[in-house]
């Protein structure tokens, strides 16, 4: 059965570059500690820009922005972990290679 048009779908998104509602920081002190983790200098100018952005849509859009920053930043670092757990439960093999008589080299000279 198929969501309404107003429902979330249940299926999971395949685009990288889309963002939960749910995801991130929900509340403004969330938003600065997270920015922080990542780099003080970040936060430092997420405040100025939340200074300096108007309430309404400015205010919004300066806000969703670090959200989105934080969201994808942290997603990055658990694709990256992900991807060292799977590489280390693969185990590095080493890969015969099969052309290696081939190579005549001279190492005399």
């Amino acid at each position: 059965m198929s969501a309404l048009p107003h429902e979330p779908s249940s299926e999971a998104s395949s685009d990288p570059y889309e963002f939960e509602f749910a995801e991130g920081p929900q509340t403004l002190a969330e938003l600065r500690t997270a920015l922080e983790e990542i780099s003080p200098e970040l936060l430092t100018a997420f405040n100025a820009r939340l200074d300096a952005a108007t309430f309404g849509w400015d205010h919004d859009e300066v806000i969703a922005k670090a959200r989105r920053a934080v969201a994808f930043k942290k997603r990055a670092k658990e694709a990256a972990a992900e991807a060292a757990a799977q590489e280390e439960a693969a185990g590095a093999q080493q890969v015969h290679d099969p052309w290696a008589h081939l190579d005549v080299r001279d190492s005399a000279s």
